[in-house]
């Protein structure tokens, strides 16, 4: 006899009992108080943008704190960076009590009947695609939590999280991963070449982050001004969809992203703030008519055996290479 799994999903606490609370159709849902977000709870204690889930396709869920004012809680315990949930974990915002429900950690491969849409798109087709993959990374996290309050480190980091986000839609791309203290970006090309204005997008969104990372020392009474690293790595990698109906999600795999991450790590070796591979130097020298803010430097990559060439530079680099963009 063929079973369903039950659907994941969130159970609200209220005054007639428990509202069931799907977590389907995309693979990223926020909770609030403000009518944009996926789950609008109106508890005068929660954020207007307080907190949001995350499904990866490994299995997991994530819960990220986005600045919320009174924090995110999972059983009991403050939520400063992202969390894993666990079935059966009980959330709590503001005044407001949910229960975590995920009976298996794996793709689900059916979802309850009903009007629900269907939980299958998570394991579907994964096609060969020419991406690019930007990983960025905040410099000196582990000085910053053993230095800073709990509650300043979740609303610093819930804002961060949040206008990265933000910063990565407004240039094309969606934020594939939240780690830790990082974000993975990934924006999918054409099926032969990388455009200028899509590597020039890339370029810009990258700027911006580190000025929104720059800006948060006069927000938050931080202990050192903050700092990020930065890899971009383009290649071909294996890209499947993991969302659902008329609202598809992508994720990619392989050395490409890999790799990127390594290159995000080289520039502790270099000295320099931002590491490409040799495609997305090249794309990049395009952009510039031949000229380019990166040079080039031999590193050393976990995992790979034999040493690498990355092209780095600095972000006053890269700010003076994009004024002259402006120009063109």
């Amino acid at each position: 006899m063929l079973t369903t799994q039950p659907t994941p999903h969130l159970l609200l606490r209220t005054d007639s009992g428990y509202r069931r609370l799907p977590l389907t159709g995309t693979n990223c849902w926020t909770v609030g108080r403000s009518e944009d977000n996926n789950f609008v709870l109106p508890d005068r204690w929660i954020s207007r943008n307080h907190a949001m889930l995350q499904y990866m396709e490994s299995g997991e869920f994530y819960l990220i704190d986005l600045g919320s004012r009174n924090g995110s809680f999972v059983n009991g315990r403050r939520v400063s960076i992202p969390v894993t949930l666990k079935n059966g974990d009980h959330l709590t915002f503001g005044q407001t009590e949910l229960e975590f429900y995920c009976p298996s950690s794996k793709h689900f491969e059916e979802a309850e009947s009903g009007n629900e849409k269907d939980f299958t798109a998570t394991a579907t087709l994964h096609v060969r695609r020419l991406i690019s993959v930007l990983v960025v990374d905040i410099r000196n996290f582990t000085g910053l939590t053993r230095q800073l309050d709990e509650k300043i480190l979740s609303e610093m980091i819930g804002t961060w999280f949040r206008h990265a986000g933000e910063i990565i839609r407004e240039n094309g791309s969606w934020v594939d991963k939240y780690i830790g203290d990082a974000v993975m970006a990934v924006w999918i090309h054409g099926a032969q070449e990388v455009d200028n204005h899509e590597m020039l997008q890339i370029l810009q969104a990258l700027s911006a982050m580190q000025k929104m990372t720059s800006d948060l020392y006069n927000l938050y009474p931080l202990p050192f001004p903050l700092r990020i690293g930065a890899g971009i790595n383009t290649g071909y990698a294996m890209v499947g969809n993991t969302g659902s109906g008329d609202r598809p999600d992508y994720t990619a795999l392989g050395d490409t992203v890999n790799a990127a991450f390594r290159l995000e790590t080289s520039t502790k070796q270099i000295g320099k703030d931002i590491s490409v591979g040799k495609t997305t130097f090249q794309y990049i020298s395009t952009l510039g008519n031949g000229s380019t803010p990166l040079s080039e430097h031999t590193v050393t990559m976990h995992g790979y055996e034999a040493p690498a060439i990355a092209y780095a530079c600095t972000f006053p680099e890269l700010e003076a290479f994009l004024k002259k963009q402006e120009t063109v």
